[in-house]
């Protein structure tokens, strides 16, 4: 996706104008002015394509996802800290990576604001299923959610004759014209939506493997300009930085190369930079 648009110059400084006079300003002495500006900031959006897995919310290392349920999609909050995890881990590819530019030039004679916006494609992790299966002595499951949220069709309902046709024995008695469950193993990319949505929390079992987390991107330390605030130390989510005799100490294998420490540094000795 690569979306771009403008915004007049005119347009935005009536709306200025309009939230001045909600804040009980008259007006009169309001002046418009916009310097030179370019700026970009990354966007995670989860799309309509969530499958209500939770793998992502799982895999979260700092908790900032809403689990999603059979209504609801998952949610990415205000604690994301930009680590990518979940873009990586998502079985399906519904969280996406979207830069978002904006940018200003008083002497461009259209006298607008550009926005831009365009996926980042990121690496993904492997996941794969090992064995799944189904307690066909569970009662009362929602089992139409689970074939209606598989995203490969793998989860079906079938009536007694199609079990028949494979000699599968359920366990159970079968009734004419009654729907069962039925996963095909050669389909399954071992999501766990079924798993997740069962009213029953043993209707499905499920054994998955996933990868490692794929890093494109590392944290460079500049010591030099390091002036020992602590900041980054303090912030880092998970404990991967710390300042030893004065010198900053980045755990690779703790560090999810987030933004937090870049953020919050404040002389710029901590960047964010992708791998080569």
């Amino acid at each position: 996706m690569n979306v771009s648009f403008i915004k007049q110059i005119k347009d935005l400084e009536r709306e200025v104008l309009l939230k001045s006079v909600e804040l009980d300003d008259d007006g009169d002495d309001f002046q418009f002015e916009l310097d030179d500006f370019s700026t970009n900031e990354e966007i995670f959006a989860v799309s309509p394509r969530c499958v209500r897995c939770n793998t992502c919310v799982g895999e979260c290392p700092v908790n900032a996802i809403e689990p999603a349920n059979i209504f609801r999609m998952a949610k990415i909050t205000d604690k994301c800290v930009k680590c990518e995890i979940c873009i990586q881990t998502c079985p399906v590819s519904a969280i996406k990576l979207i830069d978002n530019s904006i940018s200003y030039d008083h002497e461009d004679e259209r006298e607008v604001i550009e926005y831009n916006l365009s996926n980042v494609s990121c690496a993904h992790r492997v996941i794969r299923m090992n064995d799944i299966s189904i307690d066909y002595t569970v009662e009362d499951n929602n089992w139409d959610d689970c074939a209606n949220l598989c995203p490969t069709n793998a989860f079906t309902m079938e009536f007694k004759e199609f079990f028949e046709n494979l000699d599968m024995d359920l366990g159970i008695e079968l009734i004419e014209d009654e729907l069962y469950p039925y996963i095909n193993e050669k389909m399954c990319i071992g999501c766990g939506a079924c798993r997740e949505i069962s009213l029953n929390d043993f209707a499905v079992n499920l054994d998955r493997y996933i990868g490692p987390i794929i890093h494109s991107r590392l944290i460079e330390i500049n010591h030099e300009s390091c002036v020992n605030c602590y900041l980054c130390e303090e912030n880092c989510p998970t404990g991967a930085i710390e300042l030893v005799d004065g010198e900053v100490v980045l755990d690779n294998d703790k560090c999810i190369r987030c933004t937090e420490c870049t953020n919050h540094c404040p002389v710029g000795a901590l960047k964010r930079v992708e791998i080569e």
